[in-house]
């Protein structure tokens, strides 16, 4: 029984049938076409799975609409977008504060939701833009830049600078006034990804782009999260 959206892109059912579809529909010489243009896909952050009947709350746990191959296309970002467009659904200038635990799977829900012209604000993509390194080594000496760069981005979101359709900040937010205070500044909606301690440490032990020294670290990251977490 799925509870959220955010609960079902994150789930293995809906991952497993995605790279089945994938797997599927890719042709003899190696080659996956968008469904909606014909072209080929050629970049893996470039296939989206997209639900003809869109997915709400009312049908999310009727399978035969969000599980079923028949009510999937394979698409491009600019073909979903274009879709959306055709059908109505016009762009908001809205914003979603994403958050929950380290190695919940917010950036993976964002990364499905997300378009072309969409926003993200990631911290652990910030990270690794200003270290230009590993995605999460995050040294102390460079804490005042990050915070700085972090501000600036969240200004911009505020004042809702720029031609975006839709902003994601992806956060923590493992404390409720510290939550309360973000989602007032940048007029954002609420999106938690809510995955339990076992499951956020299990993906942490399986996660190949970390070292060994950073999933200890980040073990203490998770655990520390879950106990400062307030509802």
């Amino acid at each position: 029984m799925f509870t959220s959206l955010p609960q079902f892109y994150n789930s293995d059912a809906w991952r497993s049938l995605r790279l089945q579809i994938i797997h599927d529909r890719t042709n003899a010489d190696g080659i996956l076409l968008c469904e909606y243009s014909g072209k080929p896909l050629v970049k893996s952050y470039d296939i989206v799975a997209h639900h003809k009947i869109p997915l709400t709350m009312e049908n999310v746990n009727d399978l035969t609409i969000s599980l079923n191959p028949e009510n999937i296309m394979i698409v491009s970002q600019q073909a979903h977008n274009e879709i959306h467009a055709r059908f109505g659904y016009t762009a908001q200038r809205k914003v979603y504060y994403v958050y929950g635990p380290p190695c919940a799977g917010k950036t993976t829900f964002v990364n499905n939701v997300k378009g072309n012209s969409d926003l993200v604000v990631d911290m652990d993509n910030i990270w690794q833009c200003i270290t230009g390194g590993n995605r999460y080594y995050k040294p102390k000496a460079l804490n005042d830049i990050f915070y700085n760069i972090r501000k600036l981005l969240y200004e911009q979101v505020k004042l809702r600078v720029g031609k975006w359709e839709r902003a994601f900040v992806i956060d923590g937010g493992a404390l409720k006034g510290d939550r309360a205070r973000k989602v007032e500044l940048l007029g954002a909606e609420e999106v938690f990804i809510d995955t339990d301690e076992k499951t956020c440490l299990e993906r942490l032990y399986g996660d190949d782009m970390r070292t060994e020294e950073q999933k200890t670290e980040w073990q203490k990251y998770i655990r520390q999260w879950f106990e400062d977490y307030e509802r």
